[in-house]
Order: structure tokens, then C-alpha cells, then sequence
């Protein structure tokens, strides 16, 4: 592949990301007005959809455009449209070169001539290897923690371990087994071990700890981009939202005694050292990240006393859920290069050289008259 395709893909990752994070608020902000604002479930697995379809949308837009449509309808040449019509009050050459500036960027980075750029790819460079390598790290240091956790119990492919070095709970998963690790003090609170274990198993089925993973292997690449932060911070709130909503709703289960879980399993993430002690990717009851935010356990305390949604709710979530897909995958298709030079590009470029030669030719004009002027010559008034 081309240099200036890979920077196009780069950029079509990040600017999608960001729309996605933007199409996701909006859209959880229309939802906290209606029956659906607690369909934590449904929630969590329209944002795992859409975290997977923004990973592979370079990888669908490059088959999409190699083996359906050449040139899909995108919004540089919708923004043409609309100027030729007279919906843009803009000169025809700032126009132009508005729409030329993401190509004029891409070439200028794909040259590598400037040293801006050469400073801006290095820096992306750096910080991509460095995320890179704390993802190494704390994998080594997951199966570091695995190898040392001494094994309880084994349901079916899920390996549930005990560890005398953690204070609170966390699943994880290679490539062919599951594991729970469990603090062995749990051992000697039986309420607390049925808890936490029932919270880690709820994980696997939502399938969050292959969302992580995802995630995780999306930083290097996203590590600048404010948006994949939001976006993640997102999916892991409405992880932990989802999985103690999903327990709540099972038979005989007691919310007091789940929510007396929760506080003592963060007031013992609280004192462990997350700088030195980190494991990713996995999934734990309380991350220690999140016990810096005052509000965190008590968001998810009233996620578990909310009312949960009552009657049918799946056709609302796919009526939602068919909308936002379809938007992330109609801004990627927009977000596509133009094709080759189309009738109305040729308008636009003929609109640009008439305005040039209006302007190369009132420049004589104006010339001469300021030396007449300079000169004396002029015609007298009144004759």
C-alpha cells in the first residue's frame, strides 16, 4: 500500500473515532429522555458493534471500494455540489483550496521534506512504540500474576485462580482459556466470594474482555486522539453498569449485600499500586484507575438500584442500534478520497481560472491608473 494511502487510512481512523465518540453522546443524550436509559445491556453491546466496526473501517473501506464502488458518494464532492448551486457564500478559489487541504497535507507528510513533519511523524512514532510496549509490559506482568495464582477450581474452559498478591478480583483471557483470579482473603467471606464470582463470570458473557483486548491494541495508534479516550472510558463504565444490572436481575440475589461488596472491594483497589502492578488487558470488580473519580462507585450504586427497563424493548434498540451503525459506516464512506475529476470538479476548476483572470486583469488596470494619477494626468471637470 501507497504511503499517502496508509496516512489517509491513519487520519479516516482518528476523525471516524471522533465521530463515533460524537454520535454516541448525542445519541445517549436523547436516550436519558426516554425508557431506554437504563438498557445498560443493550447499551454495552451496541458500543462493542461499534468498537469493532471502527477497527476494521479501513479494512471495510478499502474492500468496499475495490470490489463494490470505485468512487462512493463523498463529502468533498457533495461540498462541491452545493457550491456550484449557490449554497456556499465563498470565492471559488478559497473554496478550492479548503477542499484541497487534507490532500495538500497527505502530501506534504508523505514527502517527509519539512521538518515539522518529520518532527510530527517522529513523535507519532515514539508514542506509538510507547504504548506498544506498556501493552507488553503489563501482558508480561498479567501472565507473570497468572503463573503465580494457584488454581481452585476449573469450569469448563474458565480456570478460577487464587492469588495472595491482589486485593481485588479480576478476569482475564489467552487465546484458548479463561481465568478469574481471586484475592485469597475472599476465601474467608463466602458472601463476598459469591459475589465477586458471579460479577467476573457475567464478564465473559458480555464479552468484555475481548472488548478490552480490542481496545488495548487500538491505543498505539489512537494514543493522541482525545476522543478514544472518552470512547473507552465510555465502554468501561458501561461494562461495570451492565454486568451488576445483569446480576441484580437474577432471582434471590440481595442488592444490599452486592452494593457492601462493591464499596469494600474499592476501598481495597484503593491501596494497590497501579504504577507497579498494572495487568492488561483484563477486567477487574473495581479498577483502581476508577477509585480516583469520587463518583464512580456511587454512578454504579444507583445503576444497580435503578428501575431497569420494563416490557419489549427490541425493536426501540434496533431501530437505535440499525441508526447509529448505519451513521459510523455512511461518515466513513463520506470521509472517502474524491475520484478522478468529475463534471462538476471541471465547474469548479473553470469558476477558479475565471476568477484568476478577473484578477490578473484588474491588477493592469489599477496600475495604470495609480501612475496617471501620479503623473498629473487627468481630465479637467467641466469641459
Amino acid at each position: 500500500m501507497e504511503t499517502d494511502a496508509l496516512i489517509n487510512s491513519y487520519l479516516d481512523l482518528n476523525l471516524l473515532v471522533l465521530a463515533g465518540t460524537l454520535l454516541w453522546l448525542a445519541a445517549r443524550k436523547l436516550l436519558s429522555h426516554s425508557h431506554l436509559a437504563h438498557a445498560f445491556g443493550a447499551q454495552l453491546r451496541l458500543m462493542n458493534v461499534l468498537t469493532l466496526l471502527l477497527a476494521l473501517s479501513p479494512f471495510m473501506m478499502f474492500a468496499f471500494t475495490h470490489l463494490v464502488m470505485a468512487h462512493p458518494p463523498n463529502l468533498s464532492d457533495l461540498l462541491v455540489s452545493q457550491f456550484l448551486q449557490g449554497n456556499v457564500s465563498m470565492s471559488a478559489s478559497s473554496f478550492e483550496t479548503l477542499l484541497g487541504l487534507r490532500e495538500d497535507t497527505v502530501r506534504v507528510l508523505s514527502s517527509q521534506q519539512l521538518l515539522w513533519t518529520r518532527l510530527l511523524t517522529t513523535a507519532l512514532a515514539i508514542g506509538g512504540l510507547i504504548c506498544a510496549a506498556q501493552l507488553a509490559s503489563s501482558i508480561y506482568r498479567l501472565r507473570r500474576a497468572l503463573k503465580r495464582s494457584f488454581i481452585w477450581k476449573n469450569i469448563g474452559a474458565t480456570q478460577i485462580l487464587i492469588s495472595d498478591e491482589i486485593p481485588v478480583a479480576y478476569s482475564t483471557r489467552g487465546l484458548f482459556s479463561r481465568y478469574v483470579v481471586l484475592p485469597s482473603a475472599l476465601l474467608s467471606q463466602p458472601q463476598d466470594l459469591k459475589l465477586t464470582l458471579a460479577h467476573e463470570l457475567q464478564h465473559f458473557r458480555q464479552r468484555d474482555i475481548e472488548c478490552e483486548v480490542l481496545l488495548e491494541l487500538l491505543r498505539p495508534l489512537l494514543f493522541w486522539n482525545p476522543a478514544f479516550y472518552l470512547w473507552r472510558r465510555e465502554v468501561r463504565h458501561l461494562r461495570e453498569f451492565a454486568c451488576d444490572q445483569a446480576l441484580m436481575a437474577r432471582p434471590g440475589l440481595d442488592i444490599r449485600a452486592y452494593c457492601e461488596c462493591l464499596i469494600r472491594a474499592c476501598a481495597q483497589a484503593a491501596q494497590e499500586r497501579v504504577f507497579f502492578t498494572r495487568r492488561s488487558p483484563a477486567v477487574a470488580l473495581v479498577d483502581r484507575r476508577e477509585t480516583r473519580r469520587d463518583s464512580t462507585l456511587q454512578q454504579r450504586i444507583i445503576a444497580v438500584t435503578a428501575q431497569q427497563p420494563h416490557g419489549e424493548t427490541g425493536f426501540g434498540w434496533a431501530m437505535v442500534s440499525g441508526l447509529m451503525i448505519a451513521s459510523v459506516l455512511a461518515t466513513a464512506m463520506l470521509m472517502q478520497r474524491p475520484g478522478d475529476w468529475s463534471h462538476d470538479r471541471l465547474m469548479l476548476s473553470t469558476i477558479v481560472n475565471l476568477e484568476r483572470m478577473a484578477s490578473r486583469n484588474a491588477a493592469p488596470s489599477s496600475s495604470v491608473a495609480g501612475r496617471n494619477i501620479l503623473q498629473g494626468s487627468f481630465i479637467p471637470a467641466g469641459r
